[in-house]
Formats: structure tokens, C-alpha cells, sequence
């Protein structure tokens, strides 16, 4: 009985031996919980934020782009539609006259009416009938040359509006692709700014403030002003003007006004109260419009700024412009040289008044 409760006993030690041991071996090997990664200085924070929004930007250029595309063809469609509406219903007039033509012909047994007259002895009345044959055969000839040439003008349209189609949709396409980027870096920059303390979050206001000013310093200290004595023409007192008009808004990614505006919005919306349209992004507004030495610049005339040109403010005198820096700011005053500077652009038909 000895025997047998000593081998039981045996046989509970050695099983709880076997399942201590992996827990033993697991506690003996675990590996030590690596260090929480070093906390971003407000230096490193803020870099970082600024190249989230300058890609949200490049974003919303592209998303402003796609969508003025998008309106284009929106708008050719339409208009190719129209075409399409007013040649078929050429089309069935000019089936009416052919109709009309065919049943007189038939009534006549196959002849014009003037082909019977040319069967009289009257010399008069066959030359008159001849004349009338003559006349009615140009006139079935240029019915059918209409036609065909009405038939070819419908071909065209429809395919004119199947490409305005494909065209629309990859534009739709690029817009929501832009969307959902430009969401997403916005998203990733707010996050950045929300881990931080509301003391943090103030510091970072300054520091951004700071990195303006000595950017202004550094392109004064450069002689950026010097000569500048250039004045403003009445179309670029007018921009200027509805410009510093909305300082105090918030910037609005694609917005174009009234109650909100991205930067390149803002100045199209400027230069559209001044009477003059110019392209939608700032991209396209470095591209397209004329180009100035900074030295010759004057209120009312674009800055461009970044290799990419993604940014964009309107000069408006004393090295001042105004601007819609990013989501989170106001359309505020700030240094024209308070960011790296690609360029100056003058809209079309801003002449000076001496060159009038």
C-alpha cells in the first residue's frame, strides 16, 4: 500500500515538474522590454508638421486642378450634347425634305415635274423646263451632301462626348485619390499637434512665428527691397484690397470664398474682384502667368514660394504680403520673404500706369 502511494506521488511531482518548467524557461528567457522611443524635440515636431501640410498642399493643387478639369468637362459634355440634339433633329428635317421630294417624284411617275414639260413642241417652255430640271437636280444633290456631311458632323460629336466622358471620370478619379491624401497628412499633422500640452502647443505657435521672422531678416539683410519703389495699378489696388479684405478667415482646402480659402483660392478670388481671371492653383499660376524679377515687383503681383510651388501669397507693399498659410491658420499679413521664395508672377493685363 506503501509502495503504491509512494509511485502516485512520484507521478503528481514529476507532472507538476513538466508543466513548471516551460513557465520557468519562458521567465528565465524573456527578453527585457525595450526602451519607449526618445520624446521629439518642438523643433523636430514642428519640421515634421510643416512637411505634412506642404504635402497636403501639393494635394489640394492637384484636387483643385482635377476638379477645374472636371468642370471643363462637365461643361463640353453639355455643350456637345446641344450639338448632338440639333443635328438629329436636322437630320429628321432633312428626311422630311427628301421625303417631300421622293413623293412628288413618285406622283409624276418617276420624273421631276419639268421632265414632263420638256415633252412639249414650245421651245420656251422646254428651255424653262430644262432650267427647272437642272435646278431640282442641284437641289436633291445638295439635300444628300447635307446629310452625309450632318451624319459625319453627329459621328463626331459622339465621340467628342464619349472622350469628355473618360476624361471626366479620370478626373473624378484624381480628385478622390488628391481627397483622401490630403485628409490624411491634415489628419497626421492635427495628431502630431493634439500629443502635445496646450503650454507645448503655444511654444510651437512661437517657435513657428520665429522661424518666419528670421527667414524675413535674412531676405531684408539680402537687399530684397532695395529699388523696390514700384506702384500698384488701379486692377492691383483693387486685388489688394479684397485680399486684406478677408484677413481673419480660416483657411478651407479647395475653398474659393466667401466665409473660407486656400492660398491659391484667395488670390484667384482677388484677381476675379479686380476683373481678371487667372488660373486655379498655384502650380498653375507660376506656370502660366508672366513672370517678374523680385526686384520689380509691386502690390497686387504673386509670390511663389517652394521648388514645388505649392504655396502661394499676394505682395501688397513694405515686403508684406498676404497669404492662407495652412488648415488651422487664418488668412493673415506676413513676411513676403518669411518663406523660401521659387518666384514672381504678374497677372496678364496688370500693366503699369506708365506703360498705358
Amino acid at each position: 500500500m506503501n509502495r503504491r502511494r509512494r509511485a502516485a506521488a512520484l507521478t503528481v511531482i514529476c507532472a507538476l515538474a513538466v508543466l513548471a518548467s516551460p513557465a520557468l524557461t519562458l521567465q528565465a528567457s524573456a527578453a527585457p522590454l525595450p526602451p519607449p522611443p526618445p520624446k521629439k524635440s518642438l523643433e523636430e515636431v514642428r519640421k515634421e508638421m510643416d512637411g505634412l501640410y506642404r504635402q497636403a498642399a501639393v494635394a489640394t493643387d492637384a484636387y483643385n486642378l482635377a476638379e477645374e478639369k472636371a468642370e471643363e468637362q462637365s461643361a463640353e459634355i453639355v455643350r456637345v450634347n446641344r450639338m448632338l440634339t440639333e443635328g438629329r433633329e436636322k437630320i429628321e428635317d432633312l428626311k422630311l425634305k427628301a421625303g417631300v421630294a421622293a413623293r412628288s417624284q413618285y406622283r409624276n411617275g418617276g420624273l421631276p415635274e419639268g421632265a414632263q414639260l420638256i415633252l412639249t413642241n414650245d421651245p420656251q417652255l422646254f428651255l424653262d423646263a430644262a432650267g427647272r430640271i437642272k435646278d431640282g437636280a442641284k437641289a436633291t444633290k445638295d439635300l444628300l451632301a447635307e446629310m452625309t456631311r450632318t451624319q459625319a458632323s453627329l459621328d463626331v460629336y459622339a465621340k467628342e462626348a464619349s472622350d469628355h466622358w473618360t476624361k471626366l471620370e479620370a478626373n473624378r478619379v484624381r480628385q478622390a485619390k488628391a481627397k483622401k491624401e490630403i485628409n490624411e497628412k491634415i489628419d497626421a499633422a492635427k495628431k502630431l499637434e493634439s500629443e502635445l500640452a496646450a503650454e507645448e502647443r503655444e511654444r510651437l505657435r512661437r517657435l513657428e512665428e520665429l522661424a518666419q521672422k528670421e527667414a524675413q531678416k535674412t531676405w531684408l539683410r539680402a537687399g530684397a527691397l532695395k529699388g523696390l519703389k514700384a506702384e500698384a495699378t488701379a486692377e492691383g489696388r483693387k486685388a489688394v484690397e479684397f485680399a486684406t479684405a478677408q484677413i481673419g478667415k480660416p483657411y478651407g482646402w479647395g475653398d474659393e470664398g466667401p466665409d473660407s480659402f486656400d492660398c491659391s483660392g484667395l488670390t484667384q478670388s482677388a484677381w476675379g474682384a479686380a476683373g481678371l481671371g487667372i488660373p486655379r492653383t498655384s502650380q498653375e499660376q507660376w506656370r502660366l502667368l508672366p513672370r517678374v524679377d523680385v526686384q520689380d515687383m509691386r502690390p497686387g503681383d504673386l509670390i511663389v514660394y517652394f521648388k514645388d510651388a505649392s504655396h502661394i501669397g499676394m505682395y501688397v507693399g513694405n515686403g508684406m504680403m498676404v497669404h492662407a498659410p495652412r488648415p488651422g491658420r487664418n488668412i493673415t499679413l506676413a513676411g513676403a520673404g518669411s518663406m523660401e521664395i521659387l518666384g514672381v508672377v504678374r497677372p496678364a493685363g496688370a500693366v503699369s500706369p506708365a506703360g498705358r
